[in-house]
């Protein structure tokens, strides 16, 4: 086998992100053929060299992706643990009895709810979240108030918040105005932290509530709060090459 570099093979046996494996390399955490590596860049064999990390022998040949699709409630926390003991997505694996290590895609602020991926995948997680990739999510906002034209165009055209803060344009739709809120469709193709929330917060529209309906190809659809399956054959392929070229 052509050799490849030694981030992305731990990526890809889903021990971690494209960018922990770099730090995993870094901090003295991994060995190829019983030497250490710190070296970013390195390229390996699988076929032929064997990559420790921790101690533990990756097998390339032997491990197999997983990917599942669950409904993140909200008040409940985008990680594996929390110090505070406070409700994570791990519960979501325990209470479907999932044992296989895997981790959330992405992220939901604790107030949010909706899709949310699983994989053991590292490095599908990482092109998913990569700025240059622009994967689309989708959410459903609520916001105190009623946006004019003008104000949604802004963010259509990519909303400026100060000097140092623009954000891309995002396809937004109006679903329903109520009398004192109003329910909207946007299409994010970035990730920065509470993204929507200063929109509309810099518009002057509190955001009342955030649920996120699709990731690229996926969809909630009709999955419950709480819940969790794995993907269909025709979700996964669409998903691996949704937007993925490098």
């Amino acid at each position: 086998m052509q050799k490849q570099r030694l981030h992305k093979i731990i990526a890809r046996c889903g021990i971690s992100s494209r960018r922990k494996a770099e730090r995993l390399i870094m901090s003295g955490r991994v060995m190829v053929n019983n030497r250490t590596v710190k070296k970013l860049g390195t390229t390996v064999d699988p076929d032929r060299d064997k990559i420790y990390v921790d101690g533990r022998l990756l097998h390339l040949d032997k491990y197999k992706k997983y990917y599942y699709l669950a409904y993140k409630p909200r008040l409940m926390l985008t990680t594996l643990s929390d110090p505070g003991a406070r409700p994570t997505v791990a519960d979501l694996l325990k209470a479907h009895n999932i044992k296989i290590k895997l981790f959330p895609v992405g992220r939901l602020d604790w107030d949010a709810e909706g899709l949310i991926l699983f994989t053991n995948d590292g490095e599908l997680a990482n092109r998913i979240t990569h700025p240059r990739t622009h994967i689309p999510k989708t959410y459903l906002v609520k916001i105190r108030g009623a946006p004019d034209a003008d104000e949604l165009k802004l963010i259509r055209n990519g909303l400026r918040i100060n000097k140092r803060t623009k954000y891309l344009p995002a396809p937004v739709k109006v679903i329903r105005r109520v009398r004192n809120y109003t329910i909207i469709k946007i299409i994010l193709y970035e990730g920065k932290q509470n993204q929507i929330k200063k929109m509309f917060g810099y518009l002057g529209y509190p955001v009342l509530q955030i649920k996120r309906v699709a990731i690229g190809p996926l969809k909630l659809k009709n999955l419950a709060p709480g819940k969790i399956r794995p993907l269909t054959p025709s979700e996964k392929r669409k998903l691996l090459s949704a937007g993925l070229k490098d």
